[in-house]
């Protein structure tokens, strides 16, 4: 499965409701440090298919959602469970950091 984007619209569907724990990515197309985390978290969404989801949120477009979350600092990565946050991380993280959030 593909990164999914996650937007209020999709929100409850794709995050709230959903039967996998869900990696959510906080980024912006101008913030250099996200365009470095990003192949990272496209690589894992295809890796781990069978086992969780992998979402995206673009703060410029989705402000509310970013809110909620209470993000300050890009990118910022969300570890959902059961609707709800598990783990959170700022900043860029190696593969393997990312990968033990979605073994939490």
């Amino acid at each position: 499965m593909s990164v999914l984007t996650i937007t209020k619209e999709n929100f409850e569907d794709e995050v709230l409701k959903s039967d996998k724990p869900i990696l959510i990515d906080f980024w912006a197309e101008w913030c250099g440090p996200c365009k470095m985390l990003s192949p990272i978290v496209d690589q894992i969404a295809g890796e781990v298919t069978q086992t969780a989801k992998v979402g995206k949120v673009n703060v410029d477009e989705q402000p509310e959602l970013a809110s909620q979350f209470k993000v300050m600092s890009i990118p910022t990565l969300v570890m959902i469970k059961d609707g709800k946050p598990v783990a959170t991380s700022v900043g860029v993280k190696p593969k393997d950091d990312i990968l033990a959030m979605l073994n939490q």
